[in-house]
C-alpha cells in the first residue's frame, strides 16, 4: 500500500486469538516489525468480525480453534461482509480438517504459530498484492493433496448407520482393519488428536465403548465383510 506521496504504507492489521498470552506476544511481535501496524485485537469469532466492521484493516491475523465463532466462520462472514479485508490464518494446526476449510472460506494465507516474524510480514504482504501467503509446509500439504486421487465413499452404498459422518465411517473403518491411532492419522492425513476427537464422536453416537465393539459393530451394520474362506 502506498500513499498520496508514493511512500509504503504499513499493513493494517487485526489480530484475533482465544488466548490472552499468545494474543498479546503476537501483538508485541508485529509492533517490533516493520511494514505492520496493529489496530486491533480480538478474543474470539464474533470479536474479530465486528472489529473488521470497525477499523476496515487491511488484513486479520486469525486463530482458528476459537469459542462463540470459530476462525473459519469469522473467515466467511469476513470475506462475504467486508471482502476489502484480506485473512491470514495463525494456528497451531496444520492438519486437513483445518487447512481446507479455512481456505475454502476465502483465507488467501496459513501460517502455523512456529512461523517467525519476517514470514508473517511476508505473507502479510503476498496477501495484499493478491498472491497467496502459505508456510512452505503448507504449500508441501496442498501439493500432496493435489496429487492425490480423491477418496471415495465408505464401501457401503448406503448411508452411514446411526448419524455417522463420512469420516467417522473411515476411520470406523481402519479401526476394524486394526490400525492404531498413529496409523489412523498418517492415512488420513490429520492429527492424533482429531483421530482421538472422530473415535470419541462415533463411540458417542453408537454407545460403543472400545475398539473391539466398534469392529463388531462394523461388520454387524455390513460396514466390513468377513472375509471368504479358500476353497478346499
Amino acid at each position: 500500500m502506498t500513499d498520496t506521496e508514493g511512500e509504503k504504507k504499513p499493513a493494517r492489521v487485526v489480530v484475533a486469538d482465544d488466548q490472552t498470552v499468545v494474543r498479546e506476544g503476537i501483538v508485541m511481535l508485529l509492533g517490533l516489525l516493520p511494514g505492520v501496524e496493529v489496530v486491533g485485537a480480538a478474543g474470539d469469532g464474533e470479536e474479530a468480525v465486528r472489529l473488521v466492521g470497525e477499523l476496515a484493516p487491511d488484513v486479520v491475523l486469525m486463530d482458528l480453534r476459537m469459542p462463540r465463532c470459530d476462525g473459519v466462520e469469522a473467515t466467511r462472514r469476513i470475506r462475504e461482509q467486508y471482502p476489502g479485508t484480506q485473512v491470514v490464518v495463525l494456528t497451531t494446526y496444520a492438519d486437513d480438517e483445518s487447512l481446507f476449510p479455512a481456505l475454502r472460506a476465502g483465507a488467501r494465507g496459513y501460517l502455523t504459530k512456529d512461523a517467525g516474524g519476517d514470514e508473517i510480514v511476508r505473507a502479510v504482504e503476498s496477501v495484499l498484492s493478491g498472491d497467496a501467503g502459505l508456510s512452505p509446509s503448507v504449500q508441501r500439504r496442498l501439493l500432496e493433496r493435489l496429487s492425490q486421487p480423491e477418496p471415495g465413499p465408505p464401501a457401503t452404498a448406503e448411508a452411514p448407520p446411526d448419524g455417522l459422518t463420512t469420516r467417522e465411517t473411515e476411520v470406523l473403518l481402519l479401526i476394524a482393519e486394526g490400525l492404531s491411532n498413529q496409523e489412523i492419522a498418517r492415512k488420513l492425513h490429520v492429527s492424533t488428536a482429531t483421530v482421538k476427537t472422530h473415535i470419541n464422536n462415533l463411540f458417542s453416537k453408537t454407545g460403543l465403548k472400545d475398539r473391539a465393539q466398534a469392529v463388531r459393530y462394523a461388520y454387524s451394520k455390513g460396514l466390513v465383510r468377513p472375509p471368504t474362506q479358500g476353497i478346499t
